[in-house]
C-alpha cells in the first residue's frame, strides 16, 4: 500500500512539472483545469494475504459451516435432502454448507392440556391447549373430558422418529393415541358411574395410552404421565347425579337418626335393667335378711325348748301364779280360770261387771 501511495505522488509531481514547462514556453498561457488522478492500485504480497483472509472469513460467516446443539436437544442432519440415522448431541458439529444441513428438535418434556377453556398459560414454551375431548357414554350420552398428557421425544430414536413421522410427530402420534384410547375406555361405563369410578378410569386411561404408544415401532415418545382433571357431565345427568347424592344423604341421616334411637333405646334399657338388678338385689338383700333373723330365731327356740325342763315350767308357773294372786287381793270378786296342766294363760273375770273380761299373760 506505501509503495501504491509512492507511485501516485511521483506521478503526481512530474505531471506538476510538465505543465509548469510548457506554460513557460509558450509565453503566458493560463493554467490548466485540476485533472483527476490516475490511481493504480497494485496487490503486493502482504496486502494479498490480508485480502484472502478477510474473503475467507466473510465467506465462512456468510456459508456457517458448522452448528450448536444446545442441552435439551438433538440434532436432525440432512445430507442433500437424506436424513442420517444417529441424531448429534448436544455441542459443536461442523457441516458442509449447502450440501448439508441441520434441524434442532426438542427432547425436553412437553405438555398438552386437554381442556374445554383456554387456560394462562398457553403459548408458553412447550405447552399445548387442545380441545377436550368429547366422547359419547355407554348410553350415548355426551361427555367431556379434561386430561393432561406430559410427554418427550425419545433422544435415542429421534432421527428415525423425524424420518417416519416428520416434525409435526406430536399431532400424529400423541394426539390420536390419546383420543382414541379415552373413547374407548369412556364408552364402557354410563355418565353417572364415571364420578364414582374416577381413580379407575384415569388409571385405564393412562395404562391404554402407555400401550399405545410404546407399541410403535422405535418407541418414538417417552410418556411422563397422565392425570385426568375433569369429567364434564351433561346438564340433566348432573341434576339427576345431584338428586340422587341428595336422596343418598337424606337416606344416611335417616339411618343414623334410627341408629341414634337405637342406642338411647339401649341406654334406656340398660339404665332399667340396672335399676331392676337392684332392686333384685335389694329384695334378695331383704329376704336374707329375714331368712337369716328366721333361722335365728328358730335355731333360739330350739335351744330354748331344749333348756326348757318340768322344774322351769313349775317355777314359771309359781312366778304366774302369784301375779294372780296379787291381782285377787285387790279384787276379791274375780274368778280365775287356770288351763288343762297348769300352763298359762290362765284367764281370769272380773263378776262385778260381766261384759268386762281381761285376759292377763
Amino acid at each position: 500500500m506505501a509503495s501504491d501511495m509512492n507511485d501516485y505522488f511521483n506521478k503526481k509531481k512530474s505531471e506538476d512539472n510538465g505543465s509548469q514547462k510548457s506554460t513557460g514556453g509558450s509565453g503566458g498561457g493560463g493554467p490548466k483545469g485540476p485533472q483527476m488522478p490516475n490511481i493504480d492500485f497494485k496487490i503486493g504480497g502482504k496486502s494479498g494475504i490480508i485480502y484472502f483472509i478477510v474473503a475467507v472469513v466473510v465467506l465462512l460467516v456468510l456459508a456457517k459451516p458448522f452448528t450448536i446443539i444446545e442441552e435439551g436437544q438433538r440434532g436432525i442432519l440432512s445430507t442433500n435432502g437424506k436424513y442420517q440415522d444417529q441424531a448429534l448431541l448436544p455441542g459443536l458439529h461442523f457441516i458442509i454448507p449447502i450440501i448439508q444441513k441441520v434441524y434442532t428438535v426438542d427432547t425436553k418434556v412437553r405438555i398438552i392440556n386437554y381442556a374445554s377453556r383456554i387456560e394462562s398459560n398457553t403459548g408458553a414454551s412447550g405447552i399445548m391447549t387442545k380441545p377436550a375431548v368429547t366422547v359419547l357414554d355407554k348410553r350415548s350420552l355426551p361427555v367431556s373430558i379434561e386430561l393432561t398428557v406430559q410427554y418427550r421425544l425419545n433422544s435415542q430414536f429421534a432421527a428415525q422418529t423425524i424420518s417416519n413421522w416428520g416434525f409435526s410427530w406430536e399431532d400424529k402420534i400423541i394426539n390420536p393415541v390419546v383420543r382414541d384410547v379415552v373413547r374407548n375406555v369412556v364408552g364402557k361405563y354410563d355418565a353417572e358411574a364415571l364420578t364414582q369410578m374416577r381413580n379407575d378410569i384415569a388409571a385405564e386411561i393412562e395404562l391404554g395410552i402407555r400401550k399405545s404408544v410404546a407399541s410403535l415401532t422405535n418407541s418414538p415418545a417417552v410418556l411422563q404421565s397422565v392425570q385426568l382433571r375433569d369429567i364434564v357431565l351433561p346438564t340433566k345427568v348432573k341434576e339427576q347425579i345431584e338428586r340422587v347424592q341428595i336422596a343418598k344423604q337424606e337416606v344416611q341421616k335417616a339411618e343414623q337418626d334410627v341408629q341414634r334411637v337405637k342406642q338411647e333405646a339401649l341406654k334406656r334399657a340398660a339404665e332399667a335393667e340396672g335399676v331392676a338388678q337392684q332392686a333384685r338385689i335389694e329384695a334378695k338383700g331383704k329376704a336374707d335378711a329375714v331368712t337369716i333373723e328366721a333361722d335365728a330365731k328358730a335355731k333360739a327356740n330350739i335351744l330354748i325348748a331344749k333348756s326348757l325342763t318340768r322344774e322351769l315350767l313349775e317355777l314359771e308357773q309359781l312366778k304366774v301364779q302369784g301375779k294372780f294372786n296379787d291381782a285377787l287381793r285387790e279384787n276379791k270378786d274375780a274368778k280365775i280360770f287356770l288351763t288343762p296342766g297348769g300352763s298359762t294363760p290362765n284367764i281370769w273375770v272380773d263378776t262385778k261387771d260381766i261384759k268386762q273380761r281381761t285376759t292377763a299373760k
